[in-house]
């Protein structure tokens, strides 16, 4: 590991510098790496952006999106590039696995490897660390680091406002989620007295939905939700042929989930889509409950106690019985 002061005696040579994050990046994952990469180049360091996969159109419109390369259209590209940098900064993921085959490139690289990120247990990759998990959003940790430790506020400029606040407003349920806080909000408002205009940014990203996408969340709700009123619990499934059949990209899923958590006196919600070789599940839940120690237990995830998921190799039948099985262990949380 190396300190502070290690960094920004590395920071303070022009370096070159790879950025990247987890696998079918979110609004936070795509704001806070291209927020960064907005603030690296004033610097005049020379950055590359590069995602493991594809992501969803609606965050496509972000400051300097068109300089992100993805890795799977560019394999060669982007293994050069981790080859060959001085510093990898490793964005809201803490292990090498969410990022695909390109963890095994940034594992081998001579690069100083930076972890900045919000979510429990870091596999330990990285040499230098800014990392809290009680952080609301990665975008959040990457304003701290830019203005408190490298104290180069004056850099928040409208390209890195707008990324950050893209990143903060979609991993907070658009500032709804209980580890939103006071300070959070002054973050936030900093970034509007930069240039990051709110109501633009949020049209972008939830006002800006295909036809497809509406009419399969319509099918969704009308036809695959499912309420368990003894568990307080509801989910939503999503066969591989209904994904076809709406047409639905990359990201569209997104945000299904919360429809079922909406509902009257429901605590815990799942997601469970069939996608190409596996299934998917997103769990979202209230208060107290610990829907990452569900995906962590029984399906091969994890992530937040209310924001959670999971994988499973078995047919989408076969999880949904799983995921029914596990509730009786759970019932007296989800009663109370």
């Amino acid at each position: 590991m190396i300190d502070l002061n290690a960094l920004k005696a590395k920071l303070a040579e022009t370096c070159k510098i790879v950025i990247t994050t987890h696998h079918k990046p979110d609004g936070d994952a795509m704001g806070s790496s291209l927020g960064l990469y907005n603030y690296l180049i004033q610097k005049g360091h020379h950055v590359k952006v590069i995602s493991p996969t594809d992501y969803p159109y609606f965050l496509q419109w972000l400051p300097n999106n068109p300089e992100v390369i993805i890795y799977t259209d560019a394999v060669a590209e982007s293994q050069a590039l981790v080859a060959d940098a001085d510093l990898i900064f490793c964005l809201d993921f803490n292990t090498l696995s969410r990022i695909n085959e390109l963890g095994e490139e940034v594992r081998k690289a001579k690069a100083i490897k930076v972890m900045i990120d919000h979510h429990l247990e870091p596999e330990g990759f990285d040499d230098f660390r800014h990392w809290n998990i009680n952080a609301c959003a990665t975008a959040e940790l990457i304003y701290d680091f830019i203005v408190n430790l490298l104290n180069d506020g004056e850099l928040i400029n409208k390209d890195v406002a707008t990324c950050l606040y893209t990143g903060i407003m979609t991993d907070s349920g658009s500032f709804r989620f209980p580890n939103v806080t006071a300070n959070l909000h002054r973050i936030v408002a900093v970034l509007i007295e930069a240039g990051a205009e709110n109501w633009r940014i949020h049209q972008n990203v939830f006002d800006n939905a295909s036809e497809g996408r509406l009419r399969f969340l319509g099918y969704c709700l009308s036809n695959k939700l499912e309420v368990l009123r003894e568990y307080n619990t509801a989910l939503i499934t999503a066969s591989k042929e209904d994904i076809a059949k709406f047409d639905i990209q990359t990201g569209e899923t997104e945000g299904i989930v919360n429809y079922a958590l909406s509902l009257s006196g429901i605590k815990l919600a799942a997601f469970i889509v069939e996608r190409k070789d596996k299934i998917k599940l997103s769990l979202r839940s209230v208060g107290t409950f610990p829907a990452n120690e569900i995906c962590k237990k029984y399906f091969n995830g994890g992530g937040h106690r209310n924001a959670a998921g999971g994988q499973s190799d078995e047919s989408l039948e076969t999880v949904v019985a799983q995921f029914k099985a596990v509730l009786p262990e759970y019932k007296n949380l989800l009663l109370q």
